[in-house]
């Protein structure tokens, strides 16, 4: 979670300066995101200055979990904040878990093996 030691309560509204900081993600970073993840839409006020809600703090947060954390795409972050099994999109996810695709095959061939064991 998110710490703002900014005086403001909790549900208050932050400014991309105020989420940058306190995630540690670069401004930058953030816009693109909000370019590259159409459910992410802080509020946009005089100017287009952006205002995000605690809501857009959380999500920016699993973002980031998805992508720096565990390895995801941005497609492949994209499907998961979806919740839509994409396999495609699990394919190109690089990182630990794409060290597991060969795993469901391994599975099936260990069924069939007890499946005949317990024919014999």
């Amino acid at each position: 979670m998110a710490q703002f030691d900014d005086g403001k309560e909790a549900g208050a509204l932050r400014t991309i300066g105020e989420v940058a900081k306190a995630t540690g993600i670069k401004a930058h970073v953030l816009r693109y995101w909000e370019q590259q993840f159409p459910m992410l839409k802080p509020l946009t006020r005089n100017g287009g200055r952006r205002y995000y809600r605690p809501e857009d703090v959380a999500l920016v947060e699993r973002i980031d979990r998805l992508v720096n954390r565990e390895g995801y795409t941005l497609k492949g972050a994209k499907a998961a904040l979806k919740g839509v099994p994409d396999q495609q999109a699990a394919a190109q996810q690089t990182g630990p878990r794409s060290e597991t695709s060969d795993i469901v095959p391994r599975l099936k061939t260990i069924r069939d093996d007890l499946r005949a064991a317990l024919a014999a």
